[in-house]
């Protein structure tokens, strides 16, 4: 008995000794990285695990947090941490402050000190409104509705089909009961479904196939598009990442189909504010650096390879807003175009059906106001012919065959909606086929086998999310693959409509209306007007919009206006949207809403105005433009002070700094800053009137979370009441179902209470 109680008394004096030891260094350390010029914070937390210890890194600039390091070892007054993934380790000692101590990753050494703080979630975590308020907000919608908010956007049960290169799989995302997202296989020949990837914390933002036997995929941490490249066989096998460069940013560039082990990828590793390309081991993931831009050289914004892999051109940011294309001549880059912002000039592919090895087909309006396809001798820079142009619409799109030596199969653009022309008679009479099998549905190849004997065709429409086929060409036959979202049925989807009009000063300006599907002549319903992202460049289509499908079917009508600064109308009319950000593209906005009350349609008492990124601004905007003309708003991660805005942008964005002085405002002059005042909604709260929703990815790193923070903050102090919603682990969008969700169920409570749509009927169950 006495041996026992001694044994108990050791016992206990083991576990207190293990977790004194683990409280000595639980906690968060920071400390500041100073890399080539660039100061980095890192986090590191440590929290005990039995008799040891487990730990994460943060790196706030990159918007990554939760990474997960091998091992954290105390002996006496050591610190020991490492990542083999991150190639690093960190060795200090610890102090009564906290460790002093010396950074190492990849060969290279740094001092690093850290201190021990109280971490904190990003932004004001004071200000954001609570689950059992948002919660009520979403209860405010009330109704026997046919389709549900999951209805329309829950992950597919399957999607993003990808085929094999040698045809005998597809490789896909197939969404389980819970939400998540994995990679699965199947084998053409059997149906056989195999998982090769599970989800684990973050999603797979997007992956290909490298070559027969292995895919790449892409991750991200927590939304902050901080994208690294990994890896696995199709065996699941050697799941590995392929770019383990922490606070780094990667893209893939080219997928080199005559060297099956490499792929040629861009990344801000060695200059948090430039990417420069390597070559990449799909295997082994070692890289071999293929040009580098040298301090005090233009910024590089793009590279050019060709097939095999070898770089062919540069383009260069001069003067902070013009760009420059260098190609190679003879071993030696030199420039053949100089270009000012909004002209284009660039290579679409390089022409291996030509005997000369200069030729290649451009995307050009240099002599024109809108984008065509050119043949184009780079080195004699001598445009050879124009080969496929449209009066209306800036064209781009391009579709080679590698099996009939590079023959042009067909070209593309978007008009009212996107048109193929088919070119080669091979490509012809597949179109012919596909248009016998589909009618007036918009049908689009989207991926083929190397051998062209098989091609992935996609399907949609306005009112079709979209269906996948396989076309066997020797067999001609057409199999139906998956229907996405197949709950939701054509016949109660509403119609989206092309519509024209003019500017308030002479412009021709385009959009869509959305009616709800049971809309009568005479009625006047309520309007949500979702001016678009971007701005610059980007456009709203035609097709399948499920954020206005969902709207129709609670009676609410939306109107998409493309106004000027939007893509694919020319070059002069995107350049007469260059300072008028807020202004004049706003005026653009309005004058949609105008002309849709105008033709009867719309109840003109019951607008919102909705909208994401650059469309959060419009909403921020329109409300204190001009507060009378929308009911309410909802923004979502969008600027609410240009000023803080200019401030935040990410190091990868720094190039196109003046680029975006040049499209938005110059705070550094006088006349454009206090513009940016005006404009600046945040600036300007007092003339917001009616009611707000505000919407946040707390690791957005495009549109900081101060952004809305401010906004809400600023409208609180006044009295006014604003329902709040921030997802710590999302970044400029929500991607994870389940915050899309909570997303649409709030803001169509909050439509349903301040747009009052109760006489139009929906769709009903």
């Amino acid at each position: 008995m006495k041996k026992l109680i001694q044994s108990s008394i050791v016992l206990v004096v083991l576990l207190l000794t293990a977790s004194v030891k683990a409280q000595k260094l639980n906690g968060s350390y920071s400390g500041n990285l100073e890399v080539q010029g660039n100061t980095m914070e890192l986090i590191f937390n440590i929290s005990p695990a039995g008799d040891s210890y487990e730990a994460t890194l943060d790196v706030p600039a990159q918007g990554a947090s939760g990474i997960e390091l091998d091992s954290v070892i105390l002996q006496e007054k050591t610190v020991t941490i490492t990542s083999a993934k991150l190639k690093m380790t960190y060795t200090g000692t610890l102090t009564e402050n906290g460790i002093d101590g010396t950074y190492k990753q990849m060969g290279q050494e740094y001092p690093l000190t850290l201190r021990k703080i109280v971490k904190k979630k990003p932004g004001n975590t004071d200000l954001p409104s609570s689950e059992a308020e948002l919660d009520k907000l979403a209860a405010k919608e009330t109704g026997d509705f046919k389709y549900s908010v999951e209805d329309y956007f829950k992950t597919p049960k399957a999607f993003a089909f990808q085929l094999s290169p040698d045809g005998k799989y597809i490789a896909y995302m197939k969404r389980r009961d819970s939400g998540e997202r994995d990679l699965y296989l199947k084998e053409t020949a059997t149906q056989k479904e195999t998982l090769l990837k599970k989800q684990e914390e973050d999603l797979i933002r997007g992956f290909s196939w490298a070559n027969n036997s292995r895919i790449l995929y892409l991750q991200d941490k927590g939304g902050n598009e901080n994208y690294h490249v990994f890896g696995v066989d199709i065996t699941g096998e050697n799941d590995n990442e392929l770019t383990p460069f922490e606070g780094v940013r990667v893209n893939i560039l080219e997928r080199l189909k005559e060297d099956e082990d490499h792929i040629i990828v861009q990344m801000n590793k060695d200059n948090l504010q430039q990417e420069e390309p390597y070559r990449l081991n799909i295997n082994t993931g070692e890289v071999t650096k293929l040009y580098t831009v040298q301090e005090g050289d233009p910024p590089v914004a793009g590279y050019d390879f060709d097939r095999k892999g070898n770089l062919r051109a540069i383009s260069r940011i001069v003067d902070g807003v013009n760009t420059e294309l260098l190609y190679n001549i003879d071993g030696e880059f030199k420039r053949v175009k100089l270009t000012e912002f909004g002209d284009t000039f660039g290579i679409s592919s390089f022409n291996p059906n030509s005997d000369n090895p200069d030729d290649a087909y451009v995307v050009s309006n240099l002599e024109d106001d809108k984008i065509e396809i050119q043949l184009y001798d780079l080195k004699r820079n001598e445009k050879i012919k124009t080969v496929f142009s449209n009066d209306t619409f800036d064209v781009s799109g391009l579709s080679l065959s590698k099996k009939r030596n590079y023959e042009i199969d067909y070209f593309s653009y978007t008009g009212e909606k996107t048109v193929v022309v088919p070119v080669s008679d091979t490509y012809k009479k597949i179109y012919n086929r596909l248009q016998q099998e589909f009618g007036e549905k918009q049908f689009f190849t989207v991926g083929k086998t190397d051998d062209e004997s098989k091609y992935m065709v996609a399907v949609t429409s306005d009112k079709i999310v979209g269906e996948y086929y396989l076309y066997d060409v020797e067999k001609n036959e057409v199999t139906l693959l998956y229907k996405l979202l197949p709950q939701l049925k054509a016949e109660d989807m509403a119609s989206m409509k092309p519509i024209s009009f003019k500017s308030r000063d002479g412009l021709d300006l385009h959009g869509y209306i959305t009616l709800p599907h049971n809309y009568k002549e005479g009625q006047r319903v309520p309007l949500i007007v979702n001016p678009h992202g971007g701005p610059q460049g980007i456009r709203d289509r035609w097709g399948f919009n499920p954020e206005a499908q969902l709207f129709a079917s609670r009676g609410y009508a939306t109107l998409h206006v493309n106004f000027r600064i939007s893509g694919g109308y020319g070059k002069k009319f995107l350049k007469a949207g260059f300072g008028q950000i807020g202004r004049k593209a706003m005026d653009d906005v309005e004058d949609g809403v105008d002309y849709v009350v105008e033709q009867g349609w719309i109840d003109e008492d019951r607008v919102a105005i909705y909208g994401g990124s650059h469309g959060g601004y419009a909403v921020l905007r329109g409300m204190t433009k001009t507060p009378d003309k929308y009911a309410c708003g909802v923004d979502y991660v969008g600027v609410s002070n240009l000023n803080t805005f200019m401030e935040t942008i990410p190091p990868y964005w720094e190039k196109y700094r003046e680029l975006l002085y040049k499209i938005w405002y110059n705070p550094n002059n006088p006349e454009e800053k206090k513009i940016m005042d005006e404009i600046s909604p945040a600036l300007q709260v007092d003339k917001i009137k009616n009611p707000l929703f505000v919407v946040q990815g707390a690791n957005d790193p495009r549109v900081n979370i101060n952004e809305a923070d401010q906004i809400v903050k600023t409208l609180r102090e006044k009295g006014v009441k604003v329902p709040y919603m921030v997802k710590y682990d999302e970044g400029h969008g929500f991607a994870k179902e389940e915050s899309r969700l909570d997303l649409y169920k709030a803001m169509m409570g909050f439509f349903a209470e301040h747009l009052k749509a109760e006489e139009v009927k929906p769709v009903k169950g």
